[in-house]
């Protein structure tokens, strides 16, 4: 039977789609799952107090974290002092219009979800809780990689057969990452909530973008959501957020007016545009909606 090149040596149903894109499929989503980038858990130095935090847990997003629910559910108004970067942080990443994507990405998230629960002033304005994160690592994208990946993606859905309903996941190669530190302090400049992140992209829940903080620029918002969730609750996050949004988050998420001016500082989100971008590879500066102060510049 091996010499008898009549015999296919993986038979298939008559009417099925050819093995052969089927096994380059079940290759590639082989090695998404291992496709993801290791980003530690990195202190920066810039928390009140790290003597509060728990263990490290998490698998996608590896977290430590302290949370004082009872603090938090009396305080009535927040404010957010402007993401930074630590040196070593910074200097990963060359174009400062880049770290300020990454930055306001991530303080755009915090805001409008914190305003569900708390009204939100400006950074000048006296809070019953300031909200202060900081970048303490990112891992760059490889923006030719992202572009490959993007051609990779986006082609195989006119090549794969219409019978195959599932998408081939990005290249596990030259994938971005960030780590984040953030505190929320009381009027007092006590310690209310604190939380030490991390995480890496990976091949089947990343878009590639043409950038060099193509990743960064997702896993900020990722962030944003986490710590935004443990300040509403009171407690550590779910691993899946399954409640349905509220109705100034959908406005702020197609881009509209946000519930308070505060989070206009940030700029507004992207919307649809951003989603068919970030689907086709492009840069997330070409439908980022910059705060009025940098789109001046």
């Amino acid at each position: 039977m091996r010499n008898n090149p009549s015999i296919e040596p993986f038979p298939r149903l008559v009417g099925s789609p050819p093995t052969f894109p089927l096994r380059c499929l079940a290759l590639s989503l082989i090695l998404a799952v291992a496709g993801c980038t290791a980003v530690p858990l990195t202190e920066g130095g810039t928390l009140t107090s790290y003597s509060n935090l728990g263990a490290p847990k998490g698998k996608l997003s590896k977290k430590r974290m302290f949370v004082d629910g009872q603090a938090l559910a009396v305080a009535k108004t927040a404010r957010i002092v402007p993401t930074t970067f630590v040196f070593s942080a910074a200097s990963r990443v060359k174009s400062a219009a880049d770290r300020s994507l990454v930055s306001n990405a991530l303080d755009r998230a915090l805001c409008v979800a914190l305003s569900d629960r708390y009204q939100m002033v400006s950074a000048g304005q006296p809070a019953d809780v300031t909200i202060r994160s900081v970048v303490t690592d990112i891992v760059p994208t490889n923006k030719m990689m992202a572009g490959v990946s993007t051609v990779v993606t986006v082609g195989s859905g006119f090549v794969l057969p219409s019978s195959v309903p599932v998408s081939v996941p990005r290249l596990p190669f030259g994938l971005g990452g960030l780590a984040v530190e953030a505190e929320a302090i009381d009027s007092g400049g006590v310690q209310r909530a604190a939380m030490v992140w991390a995480r890496g992209a990976n091949s089947i829940q990343d878009n590639p973008r043409f950038s060099e903080v193509g990743d960064a620029y997702s896993l900020a918002a990722r962030f944003g959501s986490d710590f935004s969730r443990t300040l509403i609750t009171g407690k550590e996050p779910k691993a899946f957020d399954i409640s349905i949004p509220s109705k100034q988050r959908i406005q702020s998420w197609f881009g509209g007016k946000p519930k308070y001016a505060a989070c206009d500082t940030f700029g507004r989100m992207p919307g649809l545009m951003g989603v068919v971008a970030s689907k086709y590879g492009a840069p997330p500066e070409w439908t980022d909606k910059k705060p009025k102060s940098l789109a001046a510049n």
